[in-house]
């Protein structure tokens, strides 16, 4: 599992494939983009009918989906393999998951146990599915910070998918959205002082940290959980979030002065 709910590490400089290569790279990306989106408009379709969502929750999944598809579009520059590799689909269907749960925002789900259930489970699939993309990667000889920055971005949005359900919910208050926008705030003070940029070392403390954050949302959703305790698990993540932001911070704030050159 990759660092979402901390710091991320930027993107270091890679050998990007031939624009013969590159143009594979895309075909190959229409192609699991067009096998995904069909996938994804059958099941929310058929989940909106059997749940009675309303008819635009499949149309909302599909337009997420759109937008995600073209930001992975424009990654895919910085590929530098031929292969769009099963690492990869792996976590296309991860982010599949991630945005049929985020077209449940704002649908006449509170007080559905049967709807937060298949949320629990959604989410609970796409967190297991994170254990095997890494591995996979490594496995076929196409790990590239292409997949990671692709990995670490479908947690980062599946940790505020979770946060948006468990408001949405009234399981926990307002304050839990800062589980899941702390990496963005992070990400967008990176524009103000570079030495932010800075590649991270990586660090057991950060990757336990992105579990147990995962977990706890999850665990929070469940509908035999309390409101009570949901809150306070959230409230345990959020601090463990915290500290380890914190710790990411001092650490890059120490080796500011250091000698690097950020990427272009």
């Amino acid at each position: 599992m990759r660092t979402a709910s901390s710091s991320p590490t930027p993107i270091g400089p890679v050998k990007a494939v031939p624009s013969d290569g590159l143009a594979s790279l895309r075909r190959q990306w229409l192609r699991e983009a067009l096998i995904a989106a069909v996938l994804l408009g059958l099941a929310t379709a058929g989940a909106g009918v059997l749940a009675g969502l309303s008819p635009w929750f499949a149309p909302q999944a599909l337009a997420l989906f759109g937008i995600a598809a073209w930001l992975v579009w424009r990654g895919l520059d910085d590929h530098p393999h031929r292969a769009f590799g099963g690492a990869n689909r792996v976590t296309v269907l991860r982010l599949a998951l991630t945005l049929g749960l985020a077209a449940c925002l704002g649908e006449p789900v509170v007080g559905r146990p049967e709807v937060a259930w298949v949320f629990v489970v959604a989410a609970t699939v796409a967190a297991v599915l994170d254990a095997a993309d890494g591995p996979l990667a490594r496995a076929s000889g196409l790990a590239s910070d292409f997949g990671a920055r692709f990995d670490m971005e479908t947690d980062a949005f599946l940790l505020l998918v979770l946060a948006l359900l468990l408001v949405q919910l009234d399981k926990t208050g307002a304050w839990v959205l800062l589980c899941g926008l702390l990496r963005y705030a992070f990400v967008a003070a990176m524009s103000a002082w570079a030495w932010l940029a800075r590649p991270l070392p990586p660090s057991l403390r950060r990757k336990t940290v992105c579990v147990v954050q995962i977990v706890v949302l999850i665990v929070g959703l469940g509908p035999i959980i309390s409101r009570s305790f949901a809150s306070t698990i959230a409230a345990l993540g959020l601090a463990a979030l915290l500290y380890s932001f914190a710790a990411d911070v001092a650490w890059l704030a120490r080796a500011r002065h250091q000698p690097w050159k950020p990427s272009a």
